[in-house]
């Protein structure tokens, strides 16, 4: 650590330190040197002997260093007793104090230790009264690496992060990812239930930037994380259901029946309106609409907006069983219940989509279907994958034996040698 002035009465640090034999003592102890130096820099000279004196009376024992563990943990606690605040250096020196401060924690104190826990708190503490945005940001990233991959206070860490970021609407400073997420997840050793509110905390996050679908794709995950049948699991996967139907950049509802909690909803108004939209269409969604006349309001859905998606989803799967075709407008106006005149403005709005690609023709009225994205994939979807691939094979031997029949009818060329002088 840079700047470190030595003072000690009876001789400095480094003087005492080499009058240990072991080299372990000496390290120890010029390491607490820089720490107990940096604490000082700013006071005057009287008061730096002073405050400098208890911690050389600690060093001081019969046993060397490196066999008193209780002497060590002493003098550490002391140091971090006189931490209260982040200090009056630079950037490095502050970073470079408290990353030493970390590693003698860590060395000293088993992960799981209420003594590793309460000077957690008191570092969390430290860097969160911080005005340098950033730095505290960093200080706290160093500490959350720093603890064992598995440790509970991971969580604790990063979920200070996190409403430090939310409240000062700085969440990307972060550069979280999806992937840190699941990782963490896998090896935090904490309760399901602190995992669940660490998602939670992400996707209300995340909402309240305005950033929907990370918003939306980390409640999936927090709906996932919930044992199912349970009140906060009903009320969650409920509002999971009403958020996909409510946005409008959703039309994949098939990975909201691979979650536990969503199918333990069988018989709810919604988990009902939810099946029309992965497997029916209009026709389905109007008989949904009069059988449970409150359930739009109820939900704080938007009527206009689920006819456009359920009519756009039909299209889809119009255009899924029928790749490789031309379909006539009427045919396609008959499955969304549309005048002719309005198909191709739906067919835009579907490619925008990314559900359909395809050619209009006005010259024959007709949209010839390339692609298709099927709205679930089972038995069905398989059947018709396979029928299409035999299709394809069965084209490419029939190119491949007219290549190989031109091959053998082609007359054979051959070069006459040319003269030479």
């Amino acid at each position: 650590m840079a700047d470190s002035i030595a003072i000690f009465g009876e001789g400095t640090f480094e003087e005492q330190a080499c009058s240990i034999n072991d080299l372990w003592d000496l390290t120890y102890t010029v390491q607490i040197q820089e720490l107990v130096n940096y604490l000082v820099r700013n006071k005057q000279e009287e008061e730096r002997v002073i405050f400098i004196r208890p911690f050389q009376d600690a060093l001081k024992g019969a046993k060397p260093l490196d066999e008193d563990e209780e002497r060590r943990r002493k003098v550490f606690s002391m140091v971090l007793a006189e931490t209260k605040s982040l200090g009056e250096g630079s950037e490095k020196e502050i970073e470079g104090f408290f990353n030493l401060i970390n590693a003698h924690l860590l060395s000293l104190y088993t992960p799981d230790s209420p003594e590793t826990k309460l000077h957690v708190s008191a570092l969390i503490a430290i860097f969160s009264a911080s005005e340098q945005g950033l730095l505290k940001y960093r200080l706290l990233s160093n500490l959350f690496n720093a603890l064992p991959r598995k440790s509970p206070l991971r969580l604790t860490v990063y979920s200070t992060l996190l409403e430090l970021a939310i409240a000062n609407e700085e969440l990307d400073a972060l550069q979280l990812t999806r992937t840190d997420v699941e990782k963490w997840l896998r090896e935090w050793d904490v309760p399901g239930e602190q995992k669940s509110v660490f998602l939670k905390t992400l996707a209300d996050a995340y909402e309240k930037l305005g950033q929907k679908p990370k918003a939306y794709e980390y409640s999936i995950a927090y709906v996932r994380s919930l044992t199912p049948g349970s009140p906060t699991a009903e009320s969650a996967a409920v509002e999971l259901i009403a958020t996909a139907l409510r946005l409008p950049f959703v039309f994949d509802f098939d990975p909201l029946f691979k979650i536990d909690a969503v199918v333990a909803l069988k018989g709810h108004d919604v988990f009902s309106l939810l099946q029309i939209f992965l497997n029916d269409g209009l026709v389905q969604f109007n008989e949904w609409k009069s059988t449970n006349p409150d359930a739009i309001s109820k939900h704080q859905l938007d009527g206009p907006q689920l006819e456009r998606k359920i009519r756009l989803l039909t299209l889809a799967s119009v255009g899924f069983q029928n790749i490789g075709q031309d379909l006539p407008y009427n045919k396609l106006a008959e499955a969304i219940q549309v005048p002719s005149n309005e198909v191709e403005r739906w067919v835009i709005d579907v490619i925008r989509t990314g559900l359909l690609s395809g050619k209009l023709s006005q010259t024959s009225q007709t949209l010839h279907i390339t692609r298709a994205k099927s709205r679930s994939f089972e038995r069905d979807q398989w059947e018709a994958l396979e029928k299409r691939l035999l299709a394809w094979k069965t084209g490419i031997a029939g190119v491949l034996d007219v290549v190989a029949q031109a091959r053998k009818q082609a007359p054979v060329i051959t070069q006459t040698p040319i003269p030479t002088a």
